[in-house]
């Protein structure tokens, strides 16, 4: 066996459990150069590597980890750069378990090649310790796209065609850029300074940042092209939160985890009341659904100060669509996982504040249309239990502000844009659109991709025509 599949993987250096469930610093602590420079030297470095092919936006993977493996970390970080305008956010939540990793040739006798926390160490040192240059653009080309929304996909988007030589202004909605990689994964996960790192680099490519711009409200896409936008790019997510429309849904105490993690994410609710956001901090808390924003939610709440955190999930442990690594991190911080179980209504007192909810048991039928085994509910098997706050994370829908203020906007069934898959073309001419408004909740990386093919598409058009 080759002594590289020999080598043992990078164990991440974490916080404490019993220490970070009570705190918002990162839990992951990073790779030391050294310890980095040895998992680099595990890349067998493959004349066609499939972990490139298992990367939504086709990152140099064999070339970045041969230079941290020489002890370029700069050269490393610069070649991340040239496929990803995120990286230090990448390696922090990209599932690439999945994607890069899950193809690593490595990975076929052993454990695969640390990827992500390779793409993470470059990143960050090179914030930490580089000259803070960023890719040179190409020459100007006069013209002039808007692009609505400031999340992976929209931020894609504007770095690949800044690079092209175009003028960009990034619309966005909050006070501050960043959409979902800001008010939905909360801090200890990725630090909010990460992300405004990364978006500073896109300014100090020429992007332009105007926050406080509800595109569909104080301005339409039609109004876009009047004021001279050649093209637009629609990355807006699907923000608009999904509720389960059970009996006492609306006692006070029960949050989407849209809400409760922009409150606490963005708005610093969790600082309250230094920072005037307030947030219910209950101390029996249930989070409903098992995805990564669940796992998101229920790791705020403890650390909201919680006495006891409940995940309650209508499937078994391997139907949780959350990654590992979150599931691990949330049973490290005392989480409690509830499954085979389903809300069926919830109960509250005369002021109308939450006090418990009643549950059915389940049991796994045959699988349905995701491939996951059904669950079918138990007869006669409710229970109760008691709660103060619930927090509801089973997904969400796309949000009609923007789509229904755009006519000729073509959308499918679920009220998502309709767009090429292949480029992000709509049915309106000099509109792309990707992201989660497109293919409904989906990962950063997945975003990104759809970024990187609209990017390229809208460069066509801008120098050749639709």
């Amino acid at each position: 066996m080759s002594k590289k599949i020999k080598t043992p993987r990078a164990k991440m250096p974490e916080q404490d459990p019993d220490a970070r469930r009570r705190n918002f610093e990162e839990v992951p602590l990073g790779l030391t150069e050294e310890m980095a420079m040895i998992e680099a030297s595990r890349c067998l470095q493959c004349k066609k590597p499939l972990c490139v092919d298992g990367c939504p936006v086709s990152v140099k993977i064999p070339e970045f980890i041969k230079l941290i493996s020489e002890k370029d970390f700069s050269g490393a970080a610069k070649k991340l750069w040239e496929t990803n305008a995120l990286p230090a956010v990448c390696g922090r939540v990209c599932p690439q378990e999945d994607q890069c990793e899950g193809k690593c040739i490595v990975g076929k006798k052993g454990e695969p090649v640390a990827i992500g926390y390779l793409e993470k160490f470059a990143a960050d040192w090179e914030r930490e310790n580089g000259s803070g240059e960023v890719p040179k653009v190409a020459k100007k080309t006069g013209k002039k796209i808007g692009v609505v929304g400031s999340g992976p996909s929209a931020i894609t988007v504007a770095g690949d065609l800044l690079l092209k030589g175009h003028d960009v202004t990034i619309f966005e909605a909050f006070h501050k850029p960043g959409g979902v990689l800001v008010y939905g994964i909360p801090e200890f996960r990725l630090p909010k300074a990460i992300v405004a790192s990364e978006i500073a680099g896109l300014e100090k490519m020429g992007a332009n940042i105007e926050c406080n711009t509800v595109v569909g409200a104080s301005v339409s896409v039609d109004e876009l092209f009047e004021e001279g936008y050649d093209a637009v790019y629609i990355g807006v997510g699907a923000g608009l939160p999904r509720f389960m429309n059970l009996e006492g849904e609306n006692f006070i105490g029960i949050y989407s985890a849209n809400e409760y993690l922009t409150r606490t994410n963005l708005m610093k609710g969790y600082l309250f009341p230094e920072y005037d956001t307030p947030i219910a901090r209950g101390k029996n808390v249930v989070v409903l659904g098992a995805g990564n924003v669940a796992m998101d939610s229920a790791r705020t709440a403890m650390r909201l100060g919680a006495d006891s955190v409940k995940v309650v999930y209508r499937r078994s442990r391997d139907e949780m669509p959350a990654r590992n690594e979150e599931l691990h991190h949330a049973e490290e911080e005392k989480i409690e996982f509830v499954l085979l179980t389903n809300p069926t209504k919830f109960y509250g007192d005369e002021n109308g504040r939450l006090t418990g909810m009643e549950c059915l048991k389940m049991e796994l039928g045959e699988p349905d249309d995701s491939g996951r085994r059904r669950p079918v509910p138990i007869e006669g098997s409710e229970f109760d239990f008691d709660c103060d706050l619930v927090v509801v994370s089973v997904g969400s829908n796309a949000n009609p502000l923007l789509t229904s203020s755009t006519p000729g906007l073509e959308l499918n069934r679920w009220g998502n844009i309709a767009a090429d898959p292949a480029t992000g073309k709509t049915s309106r001419k000099g509109v792309w659109a990707g992201g989660d408004i497109v293919t409904g909740a989906a990962t950063v990386i997945l975003a990104m991709g759809a970024g990187r093919d609209a990017a390229t598409s809208m460069h066509d058009y801008l120098t050749l025509g639709w």
